[in-house]
Protein backbone atom coordinates (compact mmCIF):
# COMPACT_ATOMS: atom_id res chain seq x y z
CA UNK A 1 0.00 0.00 0.00
CA UNK A 2 1.29 2.91 -0.92
CA UNK A 3 2.30 5.32 1.81
CA UNK A 4 -0.11 8.35 2.37
CA UNK A 5 0.91 11.94 3.46
CA UNK A 6 -0.52 13.14 6.67
CA UNK A 7 -0.01 17.24 7.45
CA UNK A 8 -0.64 18.14 11.03
CA UNK A 9 -1.51 21.81 11.69
CA UNK A 10 0.77 22.90 14.53
CA UNK A 11 -0.94 26.89 14.41
CA UNK A 12 -1.29 29.10 11.80
CA UNK A 13 1.41 29.33 9.18
CA UNK A 14 2.87 26.61 10.88
CA UNK A 15 2.50 22.77 9.37
CA UNK A 16 4.35 19.34 10.18
CA UNK A 17 3.97 16.15 7.82
CA UNK A 18 5.41 12.92 8.00
CA UNK A 19 4.60 9.72 6.44
CA UNK A 20 2.26 6.86 7.33
CA UNK A 21 3.52 3.69 6.87
CA UNK A 22 3.40 0.76 4.42
CA UNK A 23 1.86 -1.50 7.39
CA UNK A 24 -2.07 -2.53 6.91
CA UNK A 25 -3.88 -1.58 9.70
CA UNK A 26 -7.29 -3.00 10.42
CA UNK A 27 -9.29 -1.19 13.21
CA UNK A 28 -11.57 -2.43 15.56
CA UNK A 29 -14.18 -0.98 17.92
CA UNK A 30 -13.72 -2.91 20.80
CA UNK A 31 -12.69 -1.47 24.16
CA UNK A 32 -10.67 -3.05 27.57
CA UNK A 33 -11.43 -1.67 30.77
CA UNK A 34 -9.01 -2.72 33.24
CA UNK A 35 -9.62 -3.08 36.97
CA UNK A 36 -8.49 -0.99 39.89
CA UNK A 37 -5.94 1.84 39.14
CA UNK A 38 -4.53 0.76 35.75
CA UNK A 39 -6.63 2.59 32.99
CA UNK A 40 -9.38 1.85 30.22
CA UNK A 41 -7.78 1.88 26.21
CA UNK A 42 -9.27 1.21 23.39
CA UNK A 43 -8.28 -1.99 21.12
CA UNK A 44 -5.81 -0.43 18.63
CA UNK A 45 -5.94 -1.55 14.73
CA UNK A 46 -4.72 -4.17 13.79
CA UNK A 47 -1.21 -3.63 11.97
CA UNK A 48 0.22 -5.87 9.32
CA UNK A 49 3.50 -6.39 7.83
CA UNK A 50 4.45 -5.20 4.27
CA UNK A 51 5.67 -7.71 1.30
CA UNK A 52 9.05 -6.14 1.95
CA UNK A 53 9.58 -7.10 5.07
CA UNK A 54 11.11 -10.84 6.52
CA UNK A 55 8.71 -13.77 6.35
CA UNK A 56 10.53 -15.65 9.27
CA UNK A 57 8.79 -13.90 11.93
CA UNK A 58 5.23 -14.75 12.45
CA UNK A 59 2.97 -11.97 15.00
CA UNK A 60 2.75 -13.70 18.16
CA UNK A 61 2.04 -12.29 21.68
CA UNK A 62 3.75 -14.76 23.24
CA UNK A 63 7.56 -14.64 24.22
CA UNK A 64 8.85 -17.59 23.48
CA UNK A 65 13.14 -17.68 23.37
CA UNK A 66 13.00 -17.96 20.04
CA UNK A 67 11.02 -14.66 19.54
CA UNK A 68 12.94 -12.88 21.91
CA UNK A 69 15.79 -13.79 20.43
CA UNK A 70 14.63 -12.89 16.84
CA UNK A 71 17.84 -11.22 15.08
CA UNK A 72 15.81 -10.24 12.24
CA UNK A 73 13.77 -8.18 14.48
CA UNK A 74 13.44 -4.67 15.88
CA UNK A 75 14.17 -4.81 19.55
CA UNK A 76 12.45 -1.70 21.53
CA UNK A 77 12.85 -1.74 24.73
CA UNK A 78 10.45 0.66 27.12
CA UNK A 79 9.51 1.14 31.33
CA UNK A 80 6.24 0.59 32.15
CA UNK A 81 5.24 3.02 34.79
CA UNK A 82 1.22 3.57 36.00
CA UNK A 83 1.61 7.14 36.11
CA UNK A 84 3.01 7.41 32.63
CA UNK A 85 1.05 3.78 31.13
CA UNK A 86 -0.71 6.51 28.87
CA UNK A 87 2.30 7.75 27.33
CA UNK A 88 3.55 4.16 26.69
CA UNK A 89 0.46 2.74 24.98
CA UNK A 90 0.67 5.95 22.39
CA UNK A 91 4.42 5.53 22.12
CA UNK A 92 3.74 1.77 21.26
CA UNK A 93 1.04 2.55 19.08
CA UNK A 94 2.88 5.35 16.79
CA UNK A 95 5.37 2.75 16.41
CA UNK A 96 3.12 0.04 14.85
CA UNK A 97 1.25 2.66 12.80
CA UNK A 98 4.55 4.20 10.78
CA UNK A 99 6.66 1.00 10.26
CA UNK A 100 6.25 -0.92 7.29
CA UNK A 101 6.71 -3.92 9.51
CA UNK A 102 5.13 -4.08 12.91
CA UNK A 103 4.96 -7.56 13.11
CA UNK A 104 8.65 -7.77 13.39
CA UNK A 105 8.96 -5.23 16.21
CA UNK A 106 9.55 -7.13 19.82
CA UNK A 107 9.37 -4.76 22.84
CA UNK A 108 11.15 -5.49 26.25
CA UNK A 109 9.24 -4.00 28.75
CA UNK A 110 10.03 -3.48 32.13
CA UNK A 111 8.08 -2.77 35.41
CA UNK A 112 7.80 -3.54 38.82
CA UNK A 113 7.07 -7.16 40.07
CA UNK A 114 3.30 -6.64 41.92
CA UNK A 115 2.39 -5.18 38.21
CA UNK A 116 3.78 -7.59 35.67
CA UNK A 117 0.44 -9.89 35.49
CA UNK A 118 -1.83 -7.17 35.01
CA UNK A 119 0.24 -4.77 32.92
CA UNK A 120 0.59 -8.64 30.30
CA UNK A 121 -3.22 -8.64 30.03
CA UNK A 122 -3.90 -5.25 29.26
CA UNK A 123 -1.00 -5.13 26.63
CA UNK A 124 -2.49 -8.19 25.26
CA UNK A 125 -6.16 -6.73 25.27
CA UNK A 126 -4.96 -4.08 23.38
CA UNK A 127 -2.48 -4.76 20.88
CA UNK A 128 -3.46 -7.66 20.01
CA UNK A 129 -0.77 -9.01 17.90
CA UNK A 130 2.18 -7.61 19.69
CA UNK A 131 5.31 -9.13 20.27
CA UNK A 132 6.50 -8.53 23.98
CA UNK A 133 7.94 -9.71 27.10
CA UNK A 134 8.04 -8.02 30.51
CA UNK A 135 10.56 -8.02 32.92
CA UNK A 136 10.16 -7.60 36.40
CA UNK A 137 12.17 -4.58 37.84
CA UNK A 138 12.65 -4.11 41.48
CA UNK A 139 13.27 -0.97 43.30
CA UNK A 140 15.22 -2.72 45.60
CA UNK A 141 17.87 -3.03 42.41
CA UNK A 142 18.77 0.64 42.42
CA UNK A 143 17.23 2.57 45.44
CA UNK A 144 20.31 2.45 47.32
CA UNK A 145 21.98 4.36 44.68
CA UNK A 146 19.51 6.91 43.81
CA UNK A 147 20.24 10.19 45.20
CA UNK A 148 17.07 12.59 45.53
CA UNK A 149 16.94 15.29 42.84
CA UNK A 150 16.54 19.18 43.58
CA UNK A 151 15.13 19.52 40.30
CA UNK A 152 11.92 16.87 40.17
CA UNK A 153 10.37 14.71 42.52
CA UNK A 154 9.24 11.79 39.40
CA UNK A 155 12.89 11.66 38.37
CA UNK A 156 13.72 9.64 41.42
CA UNK A 157 11.29 7.11 39.84
CA UNK A 158 13.27 3.44 40.32
CA UNK A 159 12.25 2.94 36.92
CA UNK A 160 14.36 5.65 35.14
CA UNK A 161 17.03 3.72 36.19
CA UNK A 162 16.44 0.21 33.84
CA UNK A 163 18.27 1.55 31.03
CA UNK A 164 21.47 1.06 33.15
CA UNK A 165 20.14 -2.94 33.84
CA UNK A 166 18.85 -3.53 30.06
CA UNK A 167 21.70 -5.56 29.15
CA UNK A 168 22.06 -7.68 32.68
CA UNK A 169 18.00 -8.46 32.76
CA UNK A 170 17.13 -9.26 29.01
CA UNK A 171 18.50 -12.48 27.06
CA UNK A 172 21.80 -12.50 26.22
CA UNK A 173 20.95 -13.40 22.49
CA UNK A 174 19.43 -9.46 22.63
CA UNK A 175 22.51 -7.61 21.67
CA UNK A 176 21.09 -4.33 20.48
CA UNK A 177 18.08 -2.24 21.97
CA UNK A 178 16.30 0.46 20.68
CA UNK A 179 15.87 2.56 24.10
CA UNK A 180 12.88 5.14 24.44
CA UNK A 181 10.95 7.08 27.19
CA UNK A 182 7.35 6.97 28.04
CA UNK A 183 6.70 9.89 26.35
CA UNK A 184 7.48 9.75 23.21
CA UNK A 185 5.88 9.09 20.21
CA UNK A 186 7.28 7.61 16.56
CA UNK A 187 6.24 9.39 12.99
CA UNK A 188 8.46 7.68 10.76
CA UNK A 189 9.59 3.94 10.51
CA UNK A 190 11.86 2.96 13.50
CA UNK A 191 13.61 0.56 11.45
CA UNK A 192 15.48 3.45 10.03
CA UNK A 193 16.63 4.54 13.54
CA UNK A 194 16.82 0.88 13.66
CA UNK A 195 19.02 0.74 11.00
CA UNK A 196 21.94 2.83 12.58
CA UNK A 197 25.59 2.18 11.96
CA UNK A 198 27.67 2.05 15.37
CA UNK A 199 31.41 1.57 14.42
CA UNK A 200 33.91 -0.26 17.48
CA UNK A 201 34.47 0.77 20.00
CA UNK A 202 31.29 2.84 20.29
CA UNK A 203 28.50 1.56 22.59
CA UNK A 204 25.89 4.10 21.88
CA UNK A 205 24.21 6.45 19.08
CA UNK A 206 21.77 8.93 20.24
CA UNK A 207 20.79 12.87 19.00
CA UNK A 208 23.68 15.02 20.47
CA UNK A 209 23.47 18.69 21.10
CA UNK A 210 27.02 20.43 21.55
CA UNK A 211 25.32 23.77 21.85
CA UNK A 212 23.77 23.13 25.40
CA UNK A 213 26.07 24.11 28.59
CA UNK A 214 27.40 21.00 29.43
CA UNK A 215 28.53 22.53 32.72
CA UNK A 216 25.27 22.99 33.75
CA UNK A 217 24.66 19.07 34.16
CA UNK A 218 27.07 18.95 36.78
CA UNK A 219 27.58 21.25 40.75
CA UNK A 220 30.29 23.34 41.10
CA UNK A 221 31.99 20.87 43.19
CA UNK A 222 32.35 18.28 40.60
CA UNK A 223 33.91 21.00 38.12
CA UNK A 224 36.18 22.11 41.30
CA UNK A 225 37.73 18.87 41.90
CA UNK A 226 40.16 17.91 39.35
CA UNK A 227 40.02 14.59 39.92
CA UNK A 228 36.22 14.16 39.29
CA UNK A 229 36.48 16.63 36.34
CA UNK A 230 39.42 14.92 35.01
CA UNK A 231 37.04 12.51 33.38
CA UNK A 232 36.10 14.56 30.54
CA UNK A 233 39.33 16.70 29.68
CA UNK A 234 40.92 12.95 29.37
CA UNK A 235 37.87 12.02 26.89
CA UNK A 236 38.61 14.75 25.13
CA UNK A 237 42.46 14.06 24.50
CA UNK A 238 42.10 9.99 23.99
CA UNK A 239 38.67 11.18 21.57
CA UNK A 240 39.54 14.41 20.14
CA UNK A 241 35.91 15.42 20.31
CA UNK A 242 34.33 17.65 23.33
CA UNK A 243 31.80 15.55 25.62
CA UNK A 244 28.42 16.92 24.41
CA UNK A 245 25.25 16.75 26.14
CA UNK A 246 22.88 14.08 24.76
CA UNK A 247 19.18 12.85 25.56
CA UNK A 248 19.22 9.68 27.07
CA UNK A 249 15.26 9.20 26.57
CA UNK A 250 15.88 7.83 23.19
CA UNK A 251 19.13 5.51 22.64
CA UNK A 252 20.14 2.49 20.47
CA UNK A 253 22.20 0.60 22.60
CA UNK A 254 24.68 -2.58 21.75
CA UNK A 255 24.65 -4.71 24.33
CA UNK A 256 27.22 -6.81 23.25
CA UNK A 257 29.76 -4.05 24.05
CA UNK A 258 28.07 -2.87 27.05
CA UNK A 259 28.06 -5.98 28.09
CA UNK A 260 32.30 -6.88 27.39
CA UNK A 261 32.87 -3.46 28.66
CA UNK A 262 31.04 -3.78 31.90
CA UNK A 263 29.22 -0.38 31.24
CA UNK A 264 26.42 -0.97 34.04
CA UNK A 265 29.14 -1.12 36.59
CA UNK A 266 31.13 2.02 35.54
CA UNK A 267 27.35 3.86 35.93
CA UNK A 268 26.76 2.66 39.11
CA UNK A 269 30.18 3.10 40.26
CA UNK A 270 29.55 7.00 39.75
CA UNK A 271 26.09 6.82 41.45
CA UNK A 272 28.07 5.47 44.27
CA UNK A 273 30.90 8.67 44.04
CA UNK A 274 27.49 10.95 44.30
CA UNK A 275 25.71 9.04 46.89
CA UNK A 276 28.67 8.75 49.69
CA UNK A 277 30.14 12.25 48.39
CA UNK A 278 29.77 15.79 49.99
CA UNK A 279 29.02 17.56 48.33
CA UNK A 280 26.92 16.57 45.27
CA UNK A 281 28.28 15.97 42.07
CA UNK A 282 24.65 16.62 40.03
CA UNK A 283 21.39 17.11 40.62
CA UNK A 284 19.31 15.88 37.79
CA UNK A 285 18.42 12.44 38.26
CA UNK A 286 19.65 9.61 35.97
CA UNK A 287 20.90 11.37 33.20
CA UNK A 288 24.40 12.50 34.47
CA UNK A 289 25.86 9.15 35.27
CA UNK A 290 25.19 8.16 31.68
CA UNK A 291 26.84 11.60 30.67
CA UNK A 292 30.10 10.64 32.85
CA UNK A 293 30.78 7.32 31.22
CA UNK A 294 29.32 8.38 27.53
CA UNK A 295 29.40 11.81 27.45
CA UNK A 296 31.99 12.42 23.96
CA UNK A 297 32.42 8.71 23.30
CA UNK A 298 28.48 8.27 21.49
CA UNK A 299 27.76 7.80 17.51
CA UNK A 300 25.65 10.95 16.56
CA UNK A 301 22.26 10.32 15.21
CA UNK A 302 20.29 12.94 13.47
CA UNK A 303 18.18 15.53 15.32
CA UNK A 304 15.15 14.41 13.66
CA UNK A 305 15.34 11.47 15.88
CA UNK A 306 14.66 13.21 19.23
CA UNK A 307 12.56 16.47 19.45
CA UNK A 308 12.70 17.00 22.61
CA UNK A 309 12.01 19.47 25.54
CA UNK A 310 7.80 19.47 24.06
CA UNK A 311 6.95 19.21 28.25
CA UNK A 312 8.75 22.34 28.84
CA UNK A 313 11.35 22.92 31.54
CA UNK A 314 11.25 20.45 34.75
CA UNK A 315 9.88 23.35 36.63
CA UNK A 316 6.92 24.78 34.63
CA UNK A 317 6.42 22.44 32.05
CA UNK A 318 5.67 25.89 29.77
CA UNK A 319 4.94 25.04 25.87
CA UNK A 320 6.97 25.13 23.44
CA UNK A 321 7.72 24.79 19.73
CA UNK A 322 9.22 22.13 17.54
CA UNK A 323 12.86 23.12 16.20
CA UNK A 324 13.14 23.78 13.08
CA UNK A 325 13.71 20.77 10.41
CA UNK A 326 12.01 16.83 9.46
CA UNK A 327 10.89 15.32 12.57
CA UNK A 328 11.10 11.27 13.19
CA UNK A 329 10.06 11.27 16.65
CA UNK A 330 8.27 13.39 19.13
CA UNK A 331 9.89 13.74 23.14
CA UNK A 332 7.91 15.36 25.72
CA UNK A 333 10.49 15.44 28.36
CA UNK A 334 10.15 18.20 30.96
CA UNK A 335 7.51 18.38 33.44
CA UNK A 336 4.13 18.93 31.16
CA UNK A 337 3.06 15.73 29.41
CA UNK A 338 0.40 15.96 26.34
CA UNK A 339 -2.10 13.68 28.68
CA UNK A 340 -2.31 15.93 31.40
CA UNK A 341 -2.87 18.99 29.95
CA UNK A 342 -4.99 17.61 27.11
CA UNK A 343 -7.41 16.75 30.20
CA UNK A 344 -7.08 19.76 31.77
CA UNK A 345 -8.15 21.60 28.57
CA UNK A 346 -5.34 23.39 28.20
CA UNK A 347 -3.09 21.57 25.56
CA UNK A 348 -0.07 23.57 23.46
CA UNK A 349 -0.32 23.70 20.20
CA UNK A 350 2.05 20.58 20.25
CA UNK A 351 -0.06 18.37 22.09
CA UNK A 352 -2.57 17.79 19.76
CA UNK A 353 0.34 16.18 17.71
CA UNK A 354 0.08 13.09 20.36
CA UNK A 355 -3.49 12.73 20.59
CA UNK A 356 -4.21 10.77 17.28
CA UNK A 357 -2.03 8.07 19.52
CA UNK A 358 -3.73 7.85 22.07
CA UNK A 359 -6.24 4.94 22.64
CA UNK A 360 -7.50 6.31 26.51
CA UNK A 361 -11.34 6.05 26.09
CA UNK A 362 -11.35 9.27 27.71
CA UNK A 363 -13.12 11.87 25.27
CA UNK A 364 -11.57 15.08 25.05
CA UNK A 365 -13.15 18.16 25.37
CA UNK A 366 -12.56 20.67 22.85
CA UNK A 367 -14.81 23.47 23.70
Amino acid sequence: MAAAKVCTSLAIFFFVCFSSSESIGMFTHRTFVTDGPLRSFTEAPEYRNADICSTSTAASSSASDGDTCDPSDVHIAMTLDRRYLRGTIAAVHSILRHTSCPNSVFFHFFASPESTLSLSFLLRSTFTSLKFKIYPFSKDQVSGLISPSTIRFALDNPLNYVRNYIADIVESCVTRVIYLDSDVVVVDDIRTLWSTNIPEPTVIAAPEYCHANFTNYFTDAFWADPKLSSVFTRRKDNYDSEPCYFNTGVMVMDLARWRRGFYGERIRRWMMVQKRGRPRIYELGSLPPLLLVFAGKIKAVEHRWNQHGLGGDNADGNCRNLHPGPTSLLHWSGKGKPWVRLDAGSPCSVDHLWAPYDLYIKQYNTH
